[in-house]
């Protein structure tokens, strides 16, 4: 896949990323590091819960839809992100849920402190294999111009 500029995009414009599996293990581990409540690290606990069973942490959805939104654009030189306006998780994932991102081009503007990118709004719908909402995010990123 070839590297995306900001003078590729055009609004309105949807890009769909390809699966990823979710894993008990990776739950697990991820909660481990980085948000050790007990429904993200013990099934036994998780069961007693709301939820039933074990789930991710939001952050680890987060982080998968991350990669999937990297690997999907391939912006050279990457995406500078600007901030999170919203981010929600709407229903939660589960051990062997795969995830998907359809990423949707808001709005495009220049840059006006920075004239070789350009400010992207996006807005990012993540789901389960049931077609099930488990994130939506709208954020903005600093992306390079296409070099001349």
């Amino acid at each position: 896949m070839s590297e995306r500029y900001f003078d590729d995009l055009k609004p309105r414009e949807r890009f769909q990323s390809c699966k990823y599996v979710v894993t008990e293990e990776e739950i697990i581990n991820f909660a481990r590091e980085f948000d050790p409540q007990p429904f993200h690290l013990d099934r036994a606990v998780a069961q007693k819960t709301m939820f039933g069973e074990l789930i991710a942490s939001g952050w680890h959805t987060a982080a998968v839809t991350m990669r999937l939104f990297v690997q999907t654009l391939n912006f050279a030189e990457g995406a500078i992100g600007l901030g999170v306006d919203e981010l929600r998780w709407p229903n939660a994932v589960k051990s062997g849920d795969e995830l998907q991102v359809e990423v949707e081009i808001v709005d495009l503007r220049e840059s006006r402190s920075k004239p070789t990118h350009g400010v992207v709004r996006l807005r990012y719908v993540t789901t389960n294999q049931r077609g099930e909402i488990v994130q939506t995010m709208f954020a903005s990123a600093l992306v390079p111009r296409s070099k001349k």
